[in-house]
């Protein structure tokens, strides 16, 4: 149990706190210790939490975009008035560092401040009729209620994404977190009341994924489904979500690739590769995946980079030394193994970490692979675990080529001094998002999301209010 009033082991529909007769343990990865449990609600509570979100809906999306607006911006303050107390949920949940969980609950706050911002600006257009008594007017008006499937990696962060998107919009919603971390997800509740959102605007809801997540699709008052998590997933709740035309957003996998060129500044190419890929312990769909080395500079980026992981101190999330926290469960902690033993059995060699933490449960080493080869399955699988896996490369062309060469395109990092090459290899990378010089890319005034197998749709920016609105062309003829 966690001591305060955030933590909360109910589900929050139509501005009501509702228990279920069974229940999902959740536990620290850090520790293994059971934290508490949460209601395990199945089809017919989301059916109350949508039908809650309907109602809801029909008044909130009336407000004028002031009243939304300011709705939002107070959600913004009271998730930094309680920052410290959020973070530290996120944490013995999910196991991050405290210092990264603070910065999850800013990110959190600033799309809560930036759509509230754009709420105002959700322009209609009047275009030049082709006809002397006729007029054409386009307005945009709020989808509807919106399902939200949020994964375990960024609890705090995804749902303010997808929420703050949907209530500046007009929009009312239903959020569903991973089951292994609900507690800053119902945390929203608490954060709901005390900043006076209409009951039924937002809903958390707990509980198995495939009940829900078909309720959501069948439902006709639910309108949109925006998802985060894994392709295979993905692809599946897509597709049975446009059997009902539903409106889908997916966020999906990542295999990002690192570049490192022989004419880059290797002290910062090495800070961004190490805070790229051991950031939440390689928990995130953006962290480095491949780092790919000139041949000019491979041995002695190695050996560098090397030197930096092996600094990395693993713990406790809660403890103020930690960098690097535990893997999400031992599910987890299996992957990084099978493909650590994956791309030694085929001649990788292992430079620092490489096993299992002393300190037990699900703690991994920081870890670097030298020599690998494309045949190799971290080379195709998203690893989610802190391993970096270093690849050679001897020109710009080949290394475009070995990073484009996945189904995946969410995320892609490059380190160069040269102008010219910055472009070119900007233009040809098929992701959605480039970093150059930079190890971390996401702001909420950025669209963020990918393309190919990594999805589609843009949240964050301007451009993240697109999915949660309805473009309407009306002709008024007669005059």
């Amino acid at each position: 149990m966690i001591e305060s009033r955030f933590f909360r082991e109910d589900c929050y529909i139509g501005g009501d706190w509702i228990d279920g007769p069974e229940r999902i343990v959740v536990t620290n990865p850090a520790s293994g210790k059971v934290i508490g449990s949460v209601p395990n609600l199945g089809r017919k509570e989301t059916d109350d939490a949508i039908n809650a979100a309907h109602d809801a809906f029909l008044a909130w999306r009336e407000k004028p975009a002031i009243e939304r607006a300011n709705v939002c911006q107070r959600f913004y303050q009271a998730l930094m008035d309680n920052q410290q107390e959020l973070a530290r949920i996120l944490t013995v949940e999910m196991g991050k560092p405290f210092k990264e969980s603070m910065g999850e609950v800013a990110y959190a706050a600033s799309f809560f401040r930036w759509f509230g911002e754009e709420a105002r600006r959700i322009y209609g257009d009047v275009i030049p009729s082709p006809w002397s008594d006729k007029r054409i007017i386009v307005t945009k008006e709020p989808i509807g209620v919106v399902g939200a499937i949020t994964p375990w990696n960024f609890p705090t962060a995804m749902i303010a994404r997808k929420a703050a998107a949907a209530l500046a919009a007009g929009c009312t919603i239903v959020a569903k977190p991973a089951s292994q971390t609900p507690f800053s997800a119902t945390a929203y509740g608490v954060l709901a009341d005390d900043v006076g959102v209409p009951p039924g605007v937002i809903n958390i809801i707990t509980g198995t994924a495939a009940p829900i997540a078909d309720t959501m699709c069948e439902n006709p008052k639910l309108r949109k489904i925006t998802f985060t998590g894994s392709t295979k997933i993905g692809k599946a709740l897509a597709s049975k979500a446009m059997q009902h035309m539903k409106r889908v957003s997916m966020e999906l996998g990542g295999n990002a690739p690192v570049i490192i060129f022989d004419d880059a500044d290797l002290d910062r190419a090495v800070e961004g590769a190490l805070i790229s890929k051991y950031r939440n312990s390689g928990q995130t769909c953006v962290c480095a995946n491949r780092i790919l080395v000139q041949a000019g500079v491979y041995d002695s980026f190695a050996d560098t980079f090397a030197a930096a992981v092996a600094k990395l101190k693993v713990g406790d999330g809660l403890m103020e030394e930690t960098d690097q926290g535990p893997l999400i469960d031992e599910l987890a902690v299996r992957k990084v193994e099978r493909h650590i033993e994956d791309a030694v059995s085929k001649g990788a060699s292992i430079i620092a970490g490489g096993n299992r933490h002393a300190k037990g449960f699900t703690f991994y080493e920081p870890t670097v692979l030298r020599d690998v080869t494309p045949d190799m399955l971290i080379a195709r699988d998203e690893t989610f675990g802190p391993v970096a896996p270093l690849f050679k490369f001897h020109t710009e062309e080949e290394a475009v080529q070995m990073a484009n060469d996945t189904e995946y395109g969410l995320a892609s990092y490059f380190f160069t001094k040269d102008l010219g090459r910055a472009f070119r290899v900007m233009e040809q990378l098929e992701y959605g998002m480039i970093a150059i010089n930079e190890g971390i890319l996401s702001t909420e005034v950025a669209p963020f999301g990918g393309v190919k197998d990594s999805g589609h749709g843009r949240e964050g920016s301007k451009y993240g209010l697109d999915d949660y609105i309805n473009t309407k062309y009306a002709l008024i003829g007669g005059i």
